[in-house]
């Protein structure tokens, strides 16, 4: 009996992570034991792996394989493609990255935090992105997605795409603003047979938009392109900018976008960042309290208009939708954890942000900021030197213990034991030199009362949606 790894998996390990068997479609990695490993390169398709010499153990683990889908019988010589075979990185696990291939960008956004509108704007030649795509290939990045600037303004963007598509690098979503996302564009993604998802932005509408992204008829083509990825199958989720002016157009702004199919919207208030911060002529920025309550008086809508969207972010506050109607989240509550064995951000871990520059970073919020410049760039540095240099070691290793030691007033304070210190991209809004300071957005959230406000409101909205707030202290 003959068995091969089916087509769309291959077998790879790293750094403290010696075995995993990886899905070629999702990018995903499933770890694996060494006696699994051992079980699934007999599956070569040159193995009788019926022989008697063959432990009965690894045949339990081969007959595994096969339930659950990794392996299928065959002929013999049928066996392993080159790129299936293992192949260990020298480097510890990197599961995606998020890269912004260009600084620059074709509108005047007032809110930019990289400010892009500057024509002086940071984008890599072409041969330093090539170079890039081959170090993340050397250290077994699976996954990408792209973004800017606006992403699709370079002019060798396909040339992008096709270089990671080469190297079996998945691109799982494209963050743009919209008005590139042409029926053209999704027809060359058609052509080499990818899907990736689109992140658009839209900031609201009675005229909002074109206001925020400072080009007039901006919302025309955002709504062009939204209705293209609908009608051509590919999926497109939003990003809402909120503040003083344009939050009444909430709800509308909602099922503004559930009309055109957008199934998963995250809304985020606008940081006194970049282009808003410095030069903004207008009252419109947003105080915590501001936010919250606009966000919580709009919650009795969003179920009264039966749930639009399959996954609605109220960012940092409230995650909720019809994927799981009796369901929903509460941004910064956790459940009692363990300081000393609790990450800061687990994001930071696996996952790395490029700047315009090369420079790989443990968070987005870092790019223009004083922070940034302490991490190295590619391709100067390989990226398996980057992500060992001593400061990117510091920040992913980063515990509650550490921030708790750092930060007095949340060691003695009565909500620390389900607060992790919150987001460090929001503290960093805070104060960007220190990565370790208070985020005030999460102090809001518990001594403010907004927890049992949330539930409250959840409560009298939808009865049978579960609480996700365990400590009944919280809701007194």
């Amino acid at each position: 009996m003959y068995y091969r790894l089916k087509d769309n998996y291959i077998l790879r390990g790293w750094e403290k992570l010696p075995y995993a068997v990886v899905d070629t479609r999702t990018g995903r990695a499933d770890f694996i034991t060494g006696q699994q490993m051992q079980a699934l390169e007999l599956c070569d398709g040159e193995i009788d792996v019926s022989d008697i010499f063959i432990p009965e153990t690894l045949k339990e683990l081969i007959a595994e394989a096969a339930e659950k889908g990794i392996i299928e019988q065959c002929k013999k010589g049928e066996g392993f493609k080159d790129i299936q075979k293992y192949r260990k990185y020298q480097n510890r696990y990197i599961s995606s990255a998020h890269w912004s291939i260009t600084g620059k960008c074709n509108y005047k956004c007032r809110h930019c935090y990289m400010s892009a509108p500057d024509v002086n704007a940071y984008e890599a030649p072409h041969e330093d992105i090539m170079k890039i795509i081959d170090m993340l290939a050397e250290c077994g990045v699976m996954k990408v997605s792209l973004t800017g600037g606006e992403a699709l303004i370079r002019k060798d963007f396909f040339d992008i795409v096709d270089a990671l598509l080469e190297r079996g690098i998945i691109i799982t979503r494209i963050y743009s603003n919209g008005a590139l996302v042409t029926e053209n564009v999704l027809r060359e993604l058609e052509k080499r047979k990818i899907r990736p998802g689109f992140n658009i932005s839209f900031d609201g509408v009675d005229g909002w938009h074109d206001w925020l992204r400072g080009v007039e008829g901006a919302q025309k083509l955002t709504d062009r392109a939204f209705a293209l990825c609908r009608d051509m199958g590919f999926s497109a989720n939003a990003t809402v900018s909120l503040h003083q002016g344009n939050k009444h157009t909430l709800r509308d702004t909602v099922n503004h976008l559930a009309s055109l199919g957008v199934k998963q919207i995250k809304t985020a208030y606008i940081a006194e960042l970049g282009e808003w911060k410095t030069h903004s002529d207008n009252d419109n920025s947003f105080g915590f309290k501001d936010i919250f309550q606009t966000y919580l008086d709009y919650i009795p809508y969003f179920y009264e208009d039966g749930m639009p969207m399959d996954i609605l972010s109220l960012a940092p506050f409230f995650t909720a939708g019809r994927k799981y109607p009796n369901k929903y989240q509460i941004f910064g509550y956790n459940e009692e954890y363990d300081p000393k064995e609790t990450f800061l951000c687990t994001t930071y871990r696996t996952s790395i942000r490029i700047s315009p520059e090369g420079r790989v970073l443990t968070c987005g919020m870092m790019i223009g900021m004083n922070i940034e410049k302490l991490f190295p760039a590619m391709p100067e540095t390989h990226l398996r030197d980057c992500i060992n240099f001593p400061e990117y070691l510091r920040l992913s290793n980063m515990t509650a213990e550490d921030f708790l030691k750092a930060n007095e007033e949340c060691r003695t304070c009565k909500f620390t034991k389900h607060c992790y210190g919150g987001c460090r991209g929001y503290a960093l809004i805070e104060d960007e030199n220190n990565l370790m300071g208070i985020n005030k957005s999460a102090c809001e959230m518990f001594k403010g009362g907004w927890i049992k406000k949330i539930v409250e409101t959840v409560k009298k909205c939808r009865p049978t949606a579960e609480c996700p707030v365990k400590d009944l202290s919280m809701l007194q």
